[in-house]
């Protein structure tokens, strides 16, 4: 299964009510929304029908997240009728929007990605899903900083490691989509400062020229879960539930075992 196969299967097991994009290039992943959606890429080059109530953002991802509201495009004020048509009634004339499901294909660069998941997660709750593309690179080239291969996932295969490493209350799952693999992230927190305050030596200690050590597990995706497999787990009901019902963080834990069954 491909980046866009596992993407049309997560909106329909999930069924978000919003949904962001970083990286639209021609707008193939953001079709598959139908939810209000924000995407957001500097030279887009949308060639795709787009079936959804979208905000496209000409900026880059740094650049939209340093605005003073970001998310306005999903306030239920400007559009009261969105919250019922979304079945989201208990948010119907406003509040902070939140993203449910966020797919992250940005700058094929570490420290792009770190700060387009740590943007993301302020705007995110526990129940959010959070998807980021070229996780699993197949060989050493694919992972370079500098592109020379047709195929290029650069060294954002590193925003796993770190999070695993400096945020063990996430929980990161390796789904082995085709060409270059995507992690799916359970748990966020908005008020976690973690990453921030050691974002400095994090981008000291990753950020390192060429040729890039890729660990073999992740080249021969050895902790990789198949996406029909996550896809089809019995937790997407549950988290749904969850995330509709605005339950607290303590609910993450039952359905944090859940879904770590289902990665193995």
């Amino acid at each position: 299964m491909d980046r866009h196969g596992f993407l049309r299967q997560l909106h329909r097991v999930y069924k978000p009510r919003t949904y962001l994009e970083i990286g639209v290039n021609d707008g193939r992943s953001l079709a598959l929304s139908r939810v209000p959606s924000v995407a957001v890429d500097p030279a887009f080059r949308v060639v795709t029908d787009i079936s959804c109530d979208v905000h496209l953002v000409k900026a880059t991802s740094d650049d939209f997240f340093a605005r003073k509201d970001p998310l306005i495009h999903l306030r239920n004020g400007r559009n009261p009728f969105r919250a019922l048509a979304r079945r989201d009634p208990v948010n119907l004339f406003g509040g902070d929007p939140k993203l449910e499901l966020s797919f992250i294909d940005g700058m094929h660069l570490f420290e792009y990605a770190l700060r387009d998941f740590m943007n993301v997660e302020k705007h995110s709750r526990w129940s959010s899903v959070i998807v980021l593309d070229d996780m699993l690179p197949r060989d050493v080239d694919e992972a370079a900083r500098d592109r020379h291969t047709k195929f290029w996932a650069g060294d954002v295969y590193k925003v796993a490691t770190v999070l695993r490493r400096y945020r063990p209350d996430l929980l990161v799952v390796d789904v082995d989509t085709e060409p270059t693999g995507v992690v799916a992230i359970f748990g966020a927190n908005p008020e976690s400062t973690v990453l921030k305050d050691a974002y400095d030596k994090i981008i000291e200690e990753y950020v390192v020229p060429d040729p890039q050590d890729v660990p073999e597990e992740v080249l021969v995706r050895k902790n990789a879960v198949r996406p029909e497999a996550l896809l089809g787990a019995g937790f997407w009901p549950a988290l749904a539930r969850a995330r509709n019902l605005r339950r607290s963080r303590s609910a993450f834990a039952p359905l944090r075992r859940q879904i770590a069954a289902v990665s193995g």
